[in-house]
């Protein structure tokens, strides 16, 4: 095996990708931990918050529609022209550096959507909600989609396993720390209670404290990374470097996307269907199973959404130690793991439907953890082992519509499926572990791409 090293004095193998080191990979992962503070927030607290400020839960997923529809727009277009951005500052992070700062300073406006005396349910409270979640979502998007592409542009086959557990493992502490913030803000005496139509100040300072952390992450990631040069890029990725500069149709990458685009799609539709309806029903499923109330301005419905907050930590955690275990399997055993994490989760959510014990949703939520894990780590790894590195961002952001229009879906199909079950929430978290289950059996026919077969021999 020939060895040699560039400027950086990485050592390149057998021409290709280079190793890097455990700083490296850290230094590109970890602003992972912000922005996952931010999501966690936005998935644990949203439905709380929208019911809090008097929204019907009826009409829950209208405003579940906005994240992934954001999502959708932003992260492809930032994919093709960051493809194409090489500038002393780099390729990915001059738009991580640029949407840091927003991301954080809108993160905040949705938590006091019921501070300005809109009145509760008034069509002007649901509006601002409305657009403090627009913006919200669409400067994080603007954040986490250059950290994605950065494993993608800078780690080798060997390390992706690894890589893309370091990067679920600091987003699922950055969800542990966030969903937990309102459990311990209230454990330590602030009021976990507000009058009508008003957001606690539990869940206003989980916002500010997640808004500060996200801040600080993302510049750390900035000024501790430094993205290959366009030559070093096409070396790496042996692909010629007019090719790498050539700006392309986002419908003719769609058209030549690799086999493996369409089958991970696939089994997308149905795990981002799921995970929808946790974030939509959780709540209103712990608090009618586990507090038996439905009023949200009772102490026990926000005790309800606490808990659900320790429950999102409860399975960040067993995202982790899955994590840490997953970063060492071989890349011809990702299916077999993406499978038995899916089945699992599909396990775990359908039986929130009937538990009504604290200690046993604990368990449910450790197993939808490894689910989650899988979903947000497998799919990255089977697809940018199928990428030459051409446009690699590009299809990263094409790839987020597989993961947006289930949410989509979702939201739009809770507004038949919500009624037809009674208006019970439950019933939704049932459905959710169907989904899962019939994820998992879509799974083998996912082709892996040549990356990871040559990876293999």
């Amino acid at each position: 095996m020939t060895k040699k090293r560039n400027e950086d004095n990485r050592v390149d193998v057998d021409a290709g990708m280079p190793n890097l080191t455990k700083y490296e990979i850290f230094s590109i992962t970890f602003a992972f931990f912000g922005i996952n503070m931010a999501f966690s927030l936005q998935s644990s607290q949203m439905s709380r918050i929208c019911q809090t400020i008097g929204a019907n839960p009826n009409n829950l997923g209208f405003f579940f529609i906005f994240p992934p529809l954001m999502g959708m727009i932003i992260q492809p277009i930032l994919g093709q022209f960051s493809d194409r951005t090489w500038n002393r500052f780099g390729r990915r992070l001059p738009y991580l550096l640029f949407g840091t700062p927003i991301a954080a300073l809108v993160l905040i406006m949705l938590p006091f959507s019921g501070s300005f005396g809109f009145g509760y349910g008034s069509l002007a409270a649901m509006i601002y909600a409305a657009i403090a979640i627009c913006f919200m979502d669409l400067f994080s998007n603007v954040c986490m989609q250059p950290l994605r592409m950065l494993v993608g542009d800078m780690v080798n086959n060997k390390q992706k396993n690894a890589a893309w557990s370091w990067q679920q493992v600091f987003s699922n502490a950055g969800a542990i720390i966030a969903t937990l913030l309102p459990f311990i803000f209230t454990a330590f005496g602030m009021s976990n209670t507000a009058k009508k139509g008003v957001v606690p100040h539990t869940v206003i300072w989980a916002y500010l404290v997640a808004a500060a952390v996200l801040l600080v992450t993302g510049l750390w990631t900035v000024f501790n990374v430094k993205e290959y040069d366009p030559d070093h890029y096409a070396q790496y990725h042996n692909i010629d470097v007019a090719a790498a500069k050539k700006k392309v149709s986002l419908w003719h990458l769609v058209k030549t996307a690799p086999r493996s685009f369409w089958e991970i799609n696939l089994v997308q539709l149905f795990s981002w269907f799921a995970i929808m309806y946790v974030w939509t029903y959780t709540t209103g499923t712990v608090a009618k199973n586990i507090w038996h109330t439905t009023n949200v301005s009772s102490a026990g419905y926000q005790a309800a959404g606490n808990w659900y907050g320790v429950l999102t930590a409860v399975y960040s955690i067993a995202g982790i130690v899955w994590g840490l275990i997953y970063a060492k399997a071989k890349p011809n055993s990702r299916k077999k793991w993406y499978i038995f994490g899916l089945a699992l989760g599909g396990i775990g959510l359908g039986s929130m439907a009937f538990i009504t014990s604290k200690a046993v949703s604990v368990i449910a939520m450790i197993m939808f953890g490894i689910a989650n894990f899988s979903i947000n780590t497998i799919p990255f790894t089977l697809l940018t082992s199928s990428l030459n590195g051409e446009n690699e961002g590009a299809y990263l952001g094409l790839f987020n519509i597989g993961i947006c229009i289930p949410q989509i879906i979702a939201s739009l199909a809770s507004f038949l499926i919500f009624p037809a079950v009674g208006h019970n929430q439950t019933m939704m978290m049932l459905i959710a572990g169907i989904s899962l289950l019939i994820g998992a059996i879509v799974v083998p026919n996912i082709h892996e791409g040549v990356a990871v077969k040559e990876a293999a021999k």
